[in-house]
């Protein structure tokens, strides 16, 4: 089988290769833009989308006309590709799986992509890399990169700059070396709580962060807009954004990684965190109740990495040969595992469950993923995910599965 796997390091370019990526990465900013307003002057005047090969010949337009010579000492493909990029973003917003394209702004996700293998050089050797108008760039070799390179990216992030190499490989079938598996139950005060009663605690990277980072967003506040101090402030919060996300990641792929490796099976709740984690504010005719209190739960949500922590998850159980079973998340937490009763009332705290007809007590995240007593054999997100995993169904990772029909997930729920 084929793996595509991205190896990513930190490029030392030197002062003349800072200013031409940073060339670069303005001229696929300024056509992704373009292209955007024209395709939003197109359908006002009733017209339809416009796809990426008609797109390609005004690309052709700009770069020879005299408003915009400036594009044709940028690399070719990185401009094809931002127009690529920008008809993605309308397939995801068509298909409603984002919203619709925003224009990008300078210093967010400036990034440019060189997606022909045959005009990138690796050197690991001698830890550079060639790219085209760049020439050779030193990276900090951490790794081997594994395979052949397939295209590769450069991005900026937090002042320094980086390559993601793409690669493809082929590996044997992955055999998994464990064979349990587990329930995880997500929560905010237990970062995940497995079956076997153990859990994992939140790192919470932004709270531990934030006094400090509002510090100096208030001190930003007090400079001149685009001066010399109001650079070096921003660089200083882009610098601990950096941090927060670097320790955030490094938390998850260090937790991911030891439950991949572990378990042959991982059942998780199916979570739609972009719908949990919606502002409470509402409208002006409508106004919401217990904002800031809503407010602060969504930072937490965002905090935990919840949609991070299944993406990992799901391709490292691949490249295991396990499987992850997304589970109906629905009374997980609500059902009493002594006496099976299920009431909105058994859970009136965040932390605490205790059932209204047996009178059992314990860690609400503890009631959905743990074993529970009395004998039954498996916890609530454990025993819907085998039963789902038996019928073939739900598998996100892994081994493909049978698709089954909907009266059989409804009786598995209920």
């Amino acid at each position: 089988m084929q793996r595509l796997q991205a190896f990513k390091y930190e490029l030392m370019p030197d002062g003349g290769q800072q200013r031409q990526m940073r060339r670069f990465a303005g001229a696929c900013r300024f056509v992704f833009n373009k292209a955007l307003a024209l395709q939003k002057e197109n359908y006002a005047a009733g017209g339809k989308f416009v796809g990426y090969v008609p797109m390609a010949k005004h690309l052709t337009a700009w770069r020879n006309g005299s408003e915009t010579p400036w594009l044709k000492e940028a690399p070719t493909h990185p401009l094809q590709h931002a127009l690529k990029d920008m008809e993605r973003a309308y397939q995801n917003f068509f298909a409603k799986r984002a919203a619709f394209p925003r224009f990008k702004k300078k210093g967010q996700g400036d990034s440019f992509r060189y997606p022909d293998p045959k005009q990138i050089k690796l050197d690991q050797a001698n830890s550079r890399i060639f790219l085209p108008k760049l020439g050779w760039l030193r990276y900090r070799n951490s790794r081997d990169v594994l395979g052949a390179v397939r295209n590769a990216t450069v991005s900026l992030s937090g002042g320094k700059w980086f390559v993601s190499i793409q690669t493809a490989r082929e590996v044997d079938a992955p055999v998994p070396q464990a064979t349990d598996a587990i329930g995880i139950d997500m929560g905010i005060a237990r970062f995940a709580t497995f079956s076997d009663g153990t859990h994992l605690a939140p790192l919470n990277s932004f709270r531990k962060h934030e006094a400090r980072l509002r510090r100096y967003q208030r001190a930003m506040c007090r400079k001149i807009k685009f001066s010399n101090n109001w650079k070096k402030a921003k660089a200083r919060i882009q610098r601990i954004h950096a941090r927060i996300g670097n320790a955030r990641r490094d938390y998850l792929h260090k937790a991911t990684t030891t439950i991949s490796q572990n378990h042959a099976m991982v059942c998780i709740e199916d979570l739609q965190v972009r719908n949990m984690s919606k502002s409470a504010a509402g409208n002006t005719e409508q106004p919401g109740k217990n904002v800031l209190a809503k407010s602060g739960l969504n930072k937490a949500i965002l905090d935990q990495g919840w949609f991070e922590f299944r993406r990992q998850l799901a391709y490292k159980l691949t490249w295991n040969g396990g499987y992850l079973i997304a589970v109906p998340p629905h009374n997980t937490s609500r059902t009493c595992p002594c006496c099976g009763h299920v009431s909105v009332e058994n859970r009136m705290k965040q932390a605490q469950f205790k059932c209204v007809a047996c009178g059992y007590e314990n860690h609400a995240d503890v009631v959905g993923a743990i074993n529970p007593p009395r004998g039954l054999p498996t916890g609530r997100i454990l025993e819907r995910g085998q039963r789902l995993f038996a019928c073939g169904g739900m598998v996100q990772s892994g081994h493909p599965a049978k698709q089954e029909p909907a009266e059989a997930t409804a009786q598995l729920i209920a």
